[in-house]
């Protein structure tokens, strides 16, 4: 007699959803609606689907509902949903594979926030931190926004709040390996 797992056909949503728990570390199965990794996300607030919504979406192999969600580029990564989580569902693993999953199909909702993530991974990879400078002026030149914000930027300089040129931390070849490291383990 058959295995039952294996009576199921295996559709492409649920090969996907298997990338991303596989890429997570964690099982989507293990959540049974609790909410409270809904009720403690700071960001909750400006999401279209807050967590708990993302992980039914893909409970129900709504895969690409919850791919085009805004709410995976809202999520902070800040983790006190997968904190609060008692199935220890790493929410914001998934949140963070989903991204780059909607990253590689090209089902980017919002390009200002893919411009946002890529002028900010850039800056950590090159410095080892973040150079609020350059993700301006990377978003900018990335959205065509050319001139977006450039009257705030002078008050800050004078505050202290931002520097114009960037500073390499202790260790940055540390950080810079890290990124070589995933780039091929297939990562980004």
């Amino acid at each position: 007699m058959k295995e039952a797992s294996a009576l199921i056909p295996v559709t492409a949503e649920k090969a996907i959803i298997a990338k991303i728990e596989h890429e997570a570390h964690t099982s989507i199965n293990h959540c049974y609606q609790c909410g409270k990794c809904s009720a403690g996300c700071p960001v909750a607030f400006a999401m279209d689907y807050p967590p708990r919504q993302i992980i039914r979406l893909l409970q129900l192999d709504l895969v690409d509902e919850a791919l085009r969600a805004d709410s995976i580029w809202i999520c902070a990564s800040c983790e006190t949903c997968s904190a609060r989580c008692p199935r220890n569902v790493d929410i914001a693993s998934l949140m963070d594979a989903l991204r780059r999953e909607a990253l590689a199909e090209g089902l980017v909702t919002d390009k200002k926030v893919a411009a946002f993530n890529e002028g900010f991974l850039g800056g950590v990879k090159r410095f080892g931190r973040s150079f609020e400078a350059g993700i301006l002026l990377y978003h900018n030149l990335k959205t065509g926004q050319l001139f977006k914000d450039m009257e705030l930027g002078l008050p800050m300089m004078k505050r202290g709040k931002i520097e114009l040129m960037p500073h390499r931390i202790k260790g940055s070849q540390e950080v810079q390996a890290i990124f070589e490291r995933t780039a091929q383990m297939g990562g980004e």
